[in-house]
């Protein structure tokens, strides 16, 4: 096309000159002619008609092959650019063109895309058939994966994330100070959160185990590891590594006769088991070290009055006053270590924390609930909660325990209203289940505690006094005649409210559920390619836009909001996404609060860009950097080095720049004219994280363009965009 574009405009040329040498040879004709016939021209006024003339024929000339040039070079080219955009996505059609012959084109180069797009509607209708099942378990896992009080995270062999769930992103991107710094996503390396080379010998291990317990079958999953790690906040993990099995495959490693693709890390807090084990040793040492003193007067005194059965009673009283006052220091001792540390000292049973005020809730439903046509349902009232109280308890064997003693008052003395309390009273929580106006004796209750509960004709081997035992509490049964009330009373540890509750999971709008996993991601490698090397649609990419106070960074401007999204595999993932208001410590102009609508009032108690970046930095860490126009926001965050001490080195795409290579005869490369181009929506411009999201969009759009074009890595894409004209722009 550029070869033929040269040709016509030589052809052109050359008919100019032409054109010129007939018209001159013309005038000088008529002149000459005029001459003879003594007409009285003198020869400058000849001079000037003849150069009128020509000007004249030269601008009819160069008029006629401009609007040639339009018509049967720059259209056919922009026509071609909107084809292969139009076969790269469906819904985009061919525009108008004032060429006759090129509307002809147009019309069925439309009709063969319309046809096209039907059989796509047919094809995708076929496939969103076949996929209804894969979706459905797709939703199954990521309500198990939700559910999971265990953060389970698994990764390929390079450590690349494919699958994590929110109690792991809770607990695995927090930083040390506490704030959450997106350190786990799909894609991502593991390696920022755990050391390289522990997960390294883990896997090691696991390996070898393989090894040593593999006898031929391909199939038999052999080998774990287990380790002990700290997170950058100070948690204590354990974690509990096993193998993901799979086919034989490029980038899977051969252990004996298994093929291993990946690891499972099944993470278990064990910081308060820790800290509580610590609490224990101290205290056991310290009654040690402070009992053998006591002991040993005790001692001594004793084999003193057994040595001397006759000594007198004055030095007799003073032995046994060593012995009772040595005695009493030693019992202190005992009751002050079992008080500090009686919760742990008693606890057999695996035990749950749990919001009083929950799980009373729970109980009076329960209790509440219709037993049968016959029977009308018993009426529970809820009275003097403490919500704020915590309580490690066996949740549903006290359940158990308060439905069996409800039930009982209800069939045995008619009772028709229950009211249930819980307050705090010292460490403990006191629990209540009480009712008025009908007494039993002491001798009754205690059977209904001792005995084997049976509700609802099912029978456990437990007691009421069994389940409370378990919890550490105590239970009783107490009357007040005065106010004509008798209750059971529950005595309960009482807990601490957990540091790192488990954040609520808001259900997303339908087509906008959060992504939990990406097994694809099974089949990357970093081993044998370097990144330039690498194929863009096997990158994982960080889309970002700034909003700023000014267009002049080197004028003193500043970043007023940072807002980004990633993309793994082909796919946005806008669940992971970064978006931060900034305090740019000075004015903000009327000119840019027009633009991006950002008030000087929703900037007040946000944090300093020194505070930001940082955060930013490890949320597009080990990815590549895509933005629009990107110069212009890097020269904000390169004026940022010194200050904050951070080097964003990443690898850089410009749309702007890939737009300019995919359509080189465009009039304007703006974010909108492109997503209009492209058939994507535009919504929320003007903010860091809505530009972000647009560009994402139009990017993934372009990869099957720049495969078209034989643009498939990251080097053949950065050496594209540097070639463009609008790569030598300067900020």
């Amino acid at each position: 096309m550029k070869h033929m574009r040269k040709l016509l405009l030589a052809a052109a040329a050359i008919a100019l000159f032409l054109l010129a040498v007939v018209v001159a040879t013309a005038l000088l004709m008529l002149a000459s002619e005029a001459d003879a016939s003594g007409s009285g021209r003198t020869a400058e006024e000849r001079i000037v008609v003849l150069l009128v003339l020509l000007l004249v024929a030269c601008a009819i000339s160069f008029w006629v092959t401009y609007r040639l040039h339009e018509l049967y070079v720059s259209a056919p080219l922009r026509m071609a650019e909107e084809l292969a955009a139009a076969v790269a996505h469906s819904g985009l059609r061919l525009g108008e063109y004032a060429a006759g012959e090129l509307q002809v084109l147009g019309k069925v180069g439309n009709q063969l895309l319309s046809l096209r797009e039907a059989h796509e509607k047919d094809v995708a209708e076929r496939v969103r058939e076949a996929r209804a099942s894969l979706e459905e378990e797709r939703s199954r896992l990521a309500a198990l994966m939700a559910d999971l009080s265990q953060s389970v995270v698994v990764c390929n062999l390079d450590g690349r994330v494919l699958l994590y769930n929110q109690r792991a992103k809770q607990e695995l991107s927090t930083a040390a100070d506490g704030s959450n710094a997106e350190l786990l996503g799909l894609g991502r390396s593991i390696y920022t959160v755990f050391d390289r080379a522990l997960i390294g010998h883990a896997l090691e291990r696991l390996q070898q185990a393989s090894r040593d317990g593999s006898d031929g079958d391909s199939k038999k999953l052999v080998g774990s590891a287990q380790f002990v790690t700290a997170t950058r906040s100070g948690r204590l993990l354990r974690a509990h590594m096993s193998p993901v099995l799979g086919e034989d495959g490029p980038h899977h490693a051969r252990v004996g006769g298994l093929s291993i693709t990946g690891f499972v890390l099944v993470l278990e807090d064990v910081t308060s088991t820790n800290e509580r084990h610590a609490r224990r040793d101290v205290l056991i040492q310290s009654l040690v070290e402070g009992g053998r003193g006591p002991l040993g007067s005790i001692r001594a005194a004793g084999e003193m009055l057994s040595d001397f059965p006759d000594m007198p009673s004055q030095q007799r009283d003073r032995f046994l006053r060593v012995i009772r006052d040595e005695a009493g220091v030693l019992t202190a001792q005992f009751e002050k270590t079992a008080s500090a540390f009686s919760n742990d000292l008693r606890e057999r049973w695996l035990l749950e924390e749990i919001l009083g005020a929950e799980l009373l809730a729970v109980a009076a439903r329960r209790i509440g609930e219709r037993r049968s046509s016959e029977r009308r349902a018993l009426a529970v009232k809820t009275e003097n909660v403490d919500e704020e109280l915590w309580l490690r308890v066996d949740s549903f064997g006290l359940l158990q325990a308060l439905h069996y003693l409800a039930l009982r008052l209800q069939d045995e003395y008619e009772v028709r209203e229950v009211r249930l309390s819980l307050t705090r009273s010292g460490q403990l929580a006191q629990f209540d289940l009480s009712w008025l106006g009908t007494f039993m004796n002491n001798e009754t209750a205690m059977s209904w505690l001792q005995d084997p509960m049976t509700t609802g004709g099912e029978a456990s081997p437990l007691s009421v006094t069994d389940v409370i035992e378990r919890c550490n509490g105590d239970i009783w049964f107490q009357r007040e005649r005065v106010s004509h009330r008798a209750f059971f009373r529950t005595m309960l540890p009482a807990a601490e409210a957990p540091k790192d509750l488990p954040r609520a999971i808001v259900a997303a709008p339908e087509g906008e559920r959060p992504e939990f996993y990406d097994f694809d991601i099974f089949l990357w490698s970093a081993v044998s390619h370097e990144l330039d090397d690498r194929l863009l649609t096997e990158l994982s990419y960080t889309i970002f836009d700034t909003e700023t106070t000014g267009l002049q960074p080197s004028e003193g401007d500043e970043i007023i909001q940072i807002g980004a999204t990633r993309i793994v595999n082909r796919r946005l993932l806008r669940q992971e996404c970064f978006d931060q208001l900034v305090d740019p410590r000075r004015s903000l102009s009327p000119q840019s609060v027009a633009i991006h609508g950002i008030t000087p009032e929703l900037l007040v108690g946000q944090p300093y860009i020194d505070a930001v970046l940082p955060k930013f930095h490890a949320f597009c860490a080990d990815t590549v950097l895509v933005g629009h126009n990107a110069a212009f926001d890097m020269r904000f965050l390169q004026m940022k080095e010194k200050q904050t001490g951070l080097r964003f080195e990443q690898a850089l795409l410009d749309t702007l720049l890939l737009s300019a290579v995919l359509h080189p005869n465009q009039t304007t490369h703006r974010l909108e004219a492109i997503a209009e181009r492209l058939g994507v929506s535009v919504f929320g411009r003007h903010t860091a994280l809505g530009d972000a999201i647009v560009t994402g969009e139009v990017f993934l759009k372009m990869l099957p363009l720049l495969a078209e074009m034989g643009i498939k890595t990251l080097r053949q894409a950065r050496e594209a965009s540097q070639r463009t004209y609008h790569a030598r722009l300067k900020y």
